[in-house]
């Protein structure tokens, strides 16, 4: 088979992988001649960093094929799709070719299961390698790893790799064995362990040494390598079973808080020839995706729990608001909010202002008081804001009593986001409204 045909069919099947965010690794770069690539700028899938910077990367399986039968993908044993595998200087040589054409910054390389896990994993580590290795390729490189591989093989693929994921599948052990009974939620887990420990291992051998009493110098040594600088992330499927985004959030919290990844990312489940029974004959409305990505923000960087977010009485997010307007729509008792003397934790709540609009506020009132004027400069949306806060020159009207006030602040409807013709990924790059 030629190569641009199996480039065709690979990266499509690779689409359904959302967990390909390039942020946080180390910045490395060729400059002076030495190596190729970098981490840095913007240079066919596109991530975007937290200082918005776009990062192309050449997203791709390494091979279609698999050996395992999970209902809700598309690349299952059982469907009938076209299949095509890559050699590992197929893939070498193309990630090389589209970085010196300046169309990619970057390698995002999944897979699936051929022959056994070891094996299948033996092949992906091996074009990290040869990468770094053999052509001293210094951009980004994703990995995603396979559970079930031996502990030494995700060792390995650390040293290559800026970031390791795992996909948990499904939010739940019921759903995973449900829909996929050969993946073991137990060996997921544990793999995540494995990888929080070399991260921290890593982390620890890099930070310098109290200097000692003693005036011997030590002998000079070489710097520790990182292990995955950028960490490790994970992707869940929403919509494939029942489970309420009360559960997701649930699951995310712990991730986030027993393995310290970087991102849980979510997939709004797909429809796909031949789907068994059990599937839905449709997909989540793409706004739902998009408010548990609000919502997770609000855990990672707000403050929230998720069960602010989420509790027994209401499961669900709301898809007419986003999360953040419907936490204080609910607790109209905490506001209005002084923005000239509430602490950062109570700005954080206001619904509009976000994290670097707080950091902002809290920086420009040591100098003086703001005035209702300084919002416009923050650029904040003031028809979202201005019912939930006090500053001199504006006390909000009675707006928080008013049954119409949630339809008032509600966003613009657009057909593209509502009716599922949002483009492919867009979603998940989004963060919340603040």
């Amino acid at each position: 088979m030629e190569l641009t045909r199996k480039l065709a069919i690979l990266a499509d099947a690779a689409k359904y992988d959302a967990s390909c965010a390039s942020s946080g690794t180390e910045k490395r770069h060729s400059v002076g001649g030495r190596g190729i690539g970098s981490t840095e700028g913007s240079g066919i899938c596109h991530s975007y960093a937290p200082d918005g910077r776009c990062i192309s990367l050449l997203k791709i399986l390494f091979t279609n094929f698999c050996q395992y039968d999970c209902l809700y993908c598309v690349n299952r044993v059982s469907s009938n799709v076209a299949r095509a595998r890559f050699t590992i200087d197929e893939v070498v040589h193309l990630t090389l070719d589209f970085y010196r054409r300046n169309c990619i910054e970057g390698l995002f390389l999944s897979s699936g299961i051929i022959r056994s896990p070891d094996y299948t994993m033996e092949q992906v580590v091996e074009v990290a390698r040869v990468l770094r290795e053999e052509h001293d390729f210094r951009g980004y490189i994703h990995l995603k790893t396979i559970p079930e591989a031996a502990p030494e093989l995700l060792a390995r693929a650390g040293r290559y790799a800026d970031r390791l994921s795992i996909n948990i599948e499904l939010p739940t052990v019921q759903g995973l064995s449900e829909l996929a009974p050969e993946k073991d939620g137990a060996a997921i887990r544990r793999s995540m362990a494995r990888l929080r420990t070399h991260i921290d291992d890593a982390k620890d051998a890099a930070r310098p040494r109290a200097p000692t009493s003693q005036p011997m110098l030590p002998p000079r040594r070489a710097r520790a390598p990182r292990f995955a600088p950028a960490g490790q992330s994970t992707q869940m499927i929403v919509g494939a079973d029942a489970t309420d985004d009360r559960t997701i959030l649930a699951t995310s919290a712990t991730l986030y808080g027993a393995y310290r990844l970087k991102r849980v990312y979510y997939s709004a489940f797909s429809p796909i020839p031949d789907a068994a029974r059990a599937l839905p004959l449709k997909a989540p409305p793409m706004v739902r995706e998009h408010r548990l990505y609000q919502a997770d923000w609000l855990m990672r960087f707000y403050g929230y729990e998720a069960d602010e977010i989420v509790d027994d009485g209401r499961p669900m997010l709301s898809l007419e608001v986003d999360p953040k307007l419907a936490w204080a729509l609910a607790h109209r008792e905490r506001f209005p909010v002084d923005l000239n003397s509430a602490p950062r934790e109570l700005l954080l709540r206001v619904p509009g202002v976000g994290v670097k609009a707080v950091q902002r506020l809290l920086a420009a009132r040591r100098v003086r008081r703001i005035h209702a004027d300084d919002l416009k400069r923050l650029n904040v949306p003031l028809r979202k804001v201005m019912p939930f806060v006090v500053v001199d020159g504006h006390r909000p009207a009675p707006d928080l009593d008013r049954a119409d006030l949630p339809r008032r602040l509600a966003p613009v409807r657009q057909a593209s986001l509502f009716d599922g013709h949002e483009s492919e990924g867009h979603a998940s790059l989004a963060g919340p409204t603040a």
